[in-house]
């Protein structure tokens, strides 16, 4: 069942009785039927009473007292007005029963207090039957102080033991009646506190939800941006090679040969690259792995000299520079840093045209590692405004706490500049590229 108020709030209602206690409600009246009656009869062969009602108006009381509270839990209100209006003309006519009757009559109240999803009105119904049973009590004590053959007889042991009698009832009363509101006033506290386990409980459970579907989210994400970083580097490269040889292939074999061993070089390369990720990707979900590298814990900063190679040799000039003192660079930011510099590499070989250059510079920089990387291509071609590759290196940046700048250089080319903060505890290194 599911909750959709939070039980704290002043709105909450207890929900409605369910089928299996409304059957219980018809059993529980039905048995005290079974026992009113009999009890009648005994209390009048007893002398209970000195002018008993007839036996059928006692049968019709216990009829109207079970089968209202047969429907207590359907009807709470309605049940205590009726019950107590019943009790007191049962009473009043004779009727020869003090046990069960008053059983009926205490959970009639009860249910007041544990059912009544209006609270005010639940207090105002309490508050009528009890104050009605006062004044029938007060009502009872002045008829039989004030009836004759009572007067006949006083005495001060007569006085003094009605006056006992009736102290013994206004105390019972007192416990009787409070201990109807008590009890049901604690059941309806209770169902709150379940109710309130129950909402909480739900709360955390589409809370866990929601948290596992967005870690398959980003997941889902880091897949397909380590996929895209893998293949479109290595078939950009393998493409402007292929496109080479192609070019050379009858003028100049030794050459279109040169290009096509890199085509096989960088394929070989991707095929290894995909492997590493389908790894990783299994060991997860085998669970061998608890924090998975995500693929490329093997990736420092030294293996942007590869990428460099690679450029140039795909007939794009490129250079490396170290600015700074080096530091220890955690894995997360090497990876996030070699594969922005190979994204950025990539789009520059795809949009800066022929004779174009690149220029790839590291620098540490007040605690930070700021990697940038310009081409000078002389067509204004830039990567398509939300592309995948630049929407995956702003992810990458910012799972890294870091930021990143992208756009044309006013005197020609491309600028993509990446800067990331690094742990306070990194202790300065040798050059790692």
């Amino acid at each position: 069942m599911s909750i959709l108020i939070d039980p704290t709030d002043a709105a909450w209602r207890r929900p409605a009785a369910t089928e299996r206690q409304l059957r219980g409600d018809l059993i529980g009246g039905l048995v005290l039927f079974c026992c009113m009656v009999p009890s009648a009869v005994l209390h009048e062969l007893a002398g209970a009473m000195q002018k008993p009602a007839p036996m059928w108006v006692t049968i019709i009381w216990a009829l109207v007292l079970c089968g209202a509270i047969s429907v207590r839990r359907r009807w709470p209100s309605i049940v205590a007005l009726v019950v107590a209006a019943a009790y007191i003309a049962g009473m009043e006519a004779g009727t020869a029963e003090f046990v069960f009757s008053q059983i009926v009559l205490f959970i009639s109240l009860y249910t007041v207090g544990a059912w009544v999803p209006d609270r005010v009105r639940g207090r105002f119904v309490r508050g009528a039957v009890i104050g009605a049973m006062f004044m029938w009590l007060l009502f009872s004590i002045f008829h039989t102080a004030t009836d004759p053959s009572v007067r006949e007889t006083s005495g001060f042991a007569t006085q003094t033991a009605l006056l006992a009698f009736w102290s013994i009832q206004t105390i019972t009363n007192l416990l009787y009646f409070g201990g109807a509101v008590y009890f049901g006033n604690h059941t309806y506290a209770a169902a709150r506190q379940r109710a309130e386990l129950e909402y909480r409980s739900e709360q955390l459970e589409r809370e866990r939800e929601r948290t596992a579907a967005q870690a398959v989210a980003l997941e889902r994400v880091r897949i397909a941006r380590e996929l895209h970083d893998v293949v479109a580097h290595h078939v950009s490269v393998m493409g402007v090679q292929a496109g080479a040889a192609r070019t050379v292939l009858e003028s100049n074999p030794d050459a279109a040969r040169g290009a096509l061993a890199h085509v096989e070089s960088n394929a070989r390369a991707a095929i290894d690259e995909l492997h590493a990720l389908v790894g990783t990707l299994r060991e997860s979900e085998n669970g061998e792995q608890e924090t998975p590298d995500h693929g490329a814990s093997t990736i420092d900063l030294s293996a942007l000299q590869s990428l460099v190679d690679e450029s140039t040799a795909a007939k794009m000039p490129t250079t490396l520079e170290v600015l700074g003192e080096p530091r220890d660079v955690p894995g997360v930011v090497a990876v996030s840093v070699y594969r922005i510099a190979q994204e950025a590499l990539t789009n520059a070989r795809k949009y800066a045209g022929s004779g174009a250059s690149a220029d790839v510079r590291v620098r540490f920089v007040d605690g930070d590692v700021e990697l940038e990387v310009t081409n000078t291509g002389s067509v204004p071609g830039r990567p398509r405004k939300g592309g995948l590759g630049q929407i995956g290196m702003r992810e990458r940046v910012s799972a890294v706490g870091g930021a990143i700048e992208m756009g044309p250089r006013s005197r020609g080319g491309y600028l993509v500049r990446a800067r990331i903060p690094l742990p306070e505890r990194a202790e300065p290194t040798g050059a790692r590229a």
